[in-house]
């Protein structure tokens, strides 16, 4: 996940609106959002490299998504796989702060990452060698670097939501994905300096990313209501297409 930002517990209708994009290399192979057979309370993509995922939810209310830094002097040789830090938390039942206190203590044998986590009654954040945060109620944006870094399509995401949220009570995810499918790079000035090249940059500052091996696979909106009712729909792209392959899902949280 390279995208995500949500409003958490600040609207009267919805406990979370959340829309993120994944992006990732073409090659790599991915399954698209569907309950897992290996545990069947869990739904989410699976990255089929590495066996992880990048974001997903339980019928209990289970919660958790990650995006990468960018810090190319940071990483490490023989680093696990970061996905597998949303798969273990969705397939445990550790509280969030067990869990990220856990994740804390061995987060050294991975390469830079933030960290959501949460339940029905807390969502919590943690980027790598950093104090774990509990959220309060607001409008969040996260790509790759730390919670709410004020890089352009952070800023412009947010912001988007706001406005849109701001007089509506009954949420299109449509529109959620509207903003998500946002092509449009930053103004050189706003570029932030991560270590990479002023080509790469440009690319990835746009909202969706639309590279020659490397782009958004798969767009996420998901929505939870103050009844725990929950809407889940993802779009998978392949090559850059301008046309996602859509998956629906809807069910109650269970107790």
């Amino acid at each position: 996940m390279c995208l995500l930002f949500f409003a958490y517990d600040c609207h009267p209708r919805y406990r979370l609106i959340l829309a993120a994009n994944r992006d990732e290399y073409y090659k790599r192979p991915t399954q698209s959002a569907r309950f897992w057979e290996s545990h069947p309370e869990v739904l989410a993509g699976r990255d089929l490299e590495m066996l992880g995922t990048w974001m997903g939810i339980t019928r209990s209310g289970r919660l958790a998504a990650l995006t990468n830094v960018r810090d190319p002097a940071a990483q490490i040789t023989n680093a696990q796989s970061r996905g597998m830090l949303v798969k273990n938390f969705l397939c445990s039942q550790d509280s969030p702060v067990e869990y990220l206190q856990d994740v804390a203590l061995n987060d050294a044998f991975y390469n830079p990452f933030n960290l959501l986590v949460g339940d029905k009654s807390r969502l919590m954040y943690y980027r790598q060698s950093s104090s774990i945060m509990e959220l309060s109620p607001g409008i969040y944006g996260l790509s790759n670097h730390s919670l709410d870094t004020p890089w352009p399509k952070v800023l412009k995401s947010k912001q988007a939501l706001a406005n849109y949220i701001e007089n509506e009570l009954a949420i299109d995810p449509q529109v959620l994905f509207n903003i998500l499918v946002d092509r449009e790079p930053a103004q050189d000035y706003e570029l932030p300096e991560t270590g990479i090249s002023y080509e790469f940059e440009k690319l990835l500052s746009s909202i969706f990313i639309q590279g020659s091996d490397y782009g958004t696979r798969s767009s996420t909106v998901l929505l939870i209501d103050r009844h725990n009712h929950v809407t889940f729909k993802e779009k998978s792209f392949y090559s850059g297409q301008e046309q996602g392959v859509e998956v629906d899902y809807e069910f109650m949280l269970s107790d």
